[in-house]
């Protein structure tokens, strides 16, 4: 891959999720997990995924091996160090993809040659320029890295480059490996690398910065502002000590500002937040939520002014779409500084259309709940609107409930429910107590709506603590949102199903409609 392979309105993104992020702290991946990851970096459109380090041990062989299988799209990379038998592993465990990469590297700044490696640096040269040409015996594209390079001598790096680019190397990366260069800094040395070495005009420079002060993303940027068309990047920004450069951001910084950059990637921005999402799972590593990009708080507004402007025009308070990166829609978060303008649309979403008059004693018993509550979930609003404002009376209430489970019993559940006067009684079996009480539930009243969302969570501490029951049922289109409080989780769960019922029959009764 060369510089005019890659048309220089693209810049080439290379993902170490797989190899450097599993380098995190807490971060272990087994070999499905691998595998997973690297078809959905596939579905995403990485240009090069970096599997792993091969020589480094029998799984990371393996997981190599098995993307190099399964995988098509990418070129498929494997890490070696200036060492043939890395590279010996690596163009084994890499031979069965159609497109791969032989990634070899080595120490060139004065403190990790004299302490690390304890070579000269003639040695350093002399490893690098053999490593590459063995590489060049397996591949075409062999890829060199000379670690911790803002730290390096810039005539040994002038030297090294060049000496590695004439043995065959065809991607140069100019790694900052401990996160100590600036964007001005580490911008001013791509440029000077390109002027200064014959032939790199002819290869692709690639940059790898690490975070340590927090400037990867910008000192990424700055390397392909001076010409650098590789970015050697992770999902989510993972990787050791403060992590990598996050790929998320540079690809949608290259996008929204192409202005600026001139260039793009061929990444399909709306698989973004999936795979964040799937490799934050699978390493078992939360996104923090003010993450840039793909952390829950990215599109979500609560600012009063904010979600003013947000529904008058997008552009006032988004550069980029949330469908965009694969996020369904902007949260708008309500709380205490929500606006009245934000409240109103917030409740049109959820199917209320309200009078002045309802909107005013609507607004005023929010603002009392956003005093006491961080943060308003739209279960708070409906039940708001439904309890306090719509008046929705009691049409069925349960009035007995007895259930029966245990280890190699089939659980069943006998309720008794009164309806305005009448008594509906019923038993039936489920899957387990509370989903048997929901089957008794739905035989009394006749009644089958969607459960679409069931948690329960206890309200006070102690072996004797309230359980709270709360779940949303759909009919219709519909959302009607039920709520139970008992020390018996079985019956507050009971409890919540019957109040979504009586919502919903309220709601149909007095002719209250919700949109659809």
């Amino acid at each position: 891959m060369t510089q005019e392979d890659t048309k220089k309105e693209h810049v080439v993104i290379f993902d170490s999720t797989l190899r450097d992020a599993e380098q995190s702290p807490g971060a272990s991946l087994n070999v499905p997990e691998k595998v997973e990851i690297a078809h959905q970096l596939a579905r995403l459109g990485v240009d090069i995924i970096e599997a792993g380090f091969p020589v480094s041990s029998p799984v990371q062989f393996l997981a190599v091996r098995r993307i190099s299988e399964e995988i098509e799209g990418p070129v498929i990379a494997g890490l070696a160090r200036t060492v043939k038998k890395d590279i010996d592993s690596a163009a084994d465990a890499l031979q069965p993809a159609k497109r791969w990469r032989i990634h070899t590297f080595t120490s060139t700044s004065p403190v990790h040659m004299e302490h690390m490696l304890k070579m000269t640096p003639a040695q350093v040269l002399e490893k690098a320029v053999e490593a590459v040409k063995h590489a060049k015996g397996y591949t075409d594209d062999v890829e060199f890295s000379g670690q911790d390079a803002p730290r390096s001598d810039i005539n040994f790096l002038y030297e090294i480059i060049q000496a590695v680019i004439e043995a065959g190397a065809t991607t140069i990366n100019i790694p900052d490996t401990v996160g100590y260069s600036i964007p001005q800094e580490y911008g001013s040395l791509i440029a000077r690398l390109r002027e200064n070495i014959p032939g790199i005009k002819n290869v692709i420079i690639s940059t790898h910065c690490h975070n340590d002060l927090g400037l990867a993303t910008a000192n990424s940027l700055a390397g392909v502002a001076n010409g650098a068309r590789q970015v050697e990047c992770t999902i989510n920004g993972l990787g050791e000590r403060a992590g990598n450069t996050s790929m998320e951001e540079v690809v949608m910084t290259l996008k929204t500002r192409r202005d600026l950059y001139g260039v793009d990637t061929r990444i399909n921005t709306t698989e973004i937040y999936r795979t964040s999402q799937m490799v934050s799972r699978l390493m078992g590593i939360i996104v923090q939520p003010n993450k840039a990009i793909v952390g829950a708080n990215a599109f979500a507004h609560e600012s009063g002014i904010h979600v003013d402007g947000l529904l008058k025009h997008r552009g006032t308070y988004e550069i980029m779409t949330p469908e965009s990166v694969g996020v369904q829609e902007a949260k708008m978060v309500l709380g205490r500084h929500s606006g009245r303008h934000g409240f109103k649309a917030r409740c049109t979403e959820l199917g209320f259309e309200l009078t002045p008059e309802q909107l005013d004693d609507a607004y005023s018993k929010f603002l009392e709940i956003a005093d006491k509550k961080k943060e308003i979930y739209d279960e708070d609003i409906v039940a708001l609107l439904e309890d306090e404002i719509l008046e929705i009376t009691e049409t069925y209430h349960l009035d007995y409930l007895q259930c029966s489970c245990g280890t190699g019993t089939l659980p069943s559940a006998t309720v008794r429910i009164i309806r305005e006067g009448d008594i509906l009684q019923e038993a039936a079996w489920g899957d387990g107590p509370v989903d048997a009480t929901y089957n008794a539930i739905t035989k009394a009243t006749g009644l089958m709506p969607e459960l679409e969302n069931y948690s329960i969570r206890a309200v006070t501490g102690s072996s004797e603590a309230l359980g709270e029951a709360i779940l949303r049922i759909r009919h219709e289109g519909k959302i009607f949102v039920g709520r139970g409080l008992s020390t018996d989780i079985i019956e507050a769960s009971a409890k919540a199903y019957i109040s979504a019922l009586n919502h919903m029959v309220g709601r149909i009764n007095n002719g209250h409609n919700r949109k659809s």
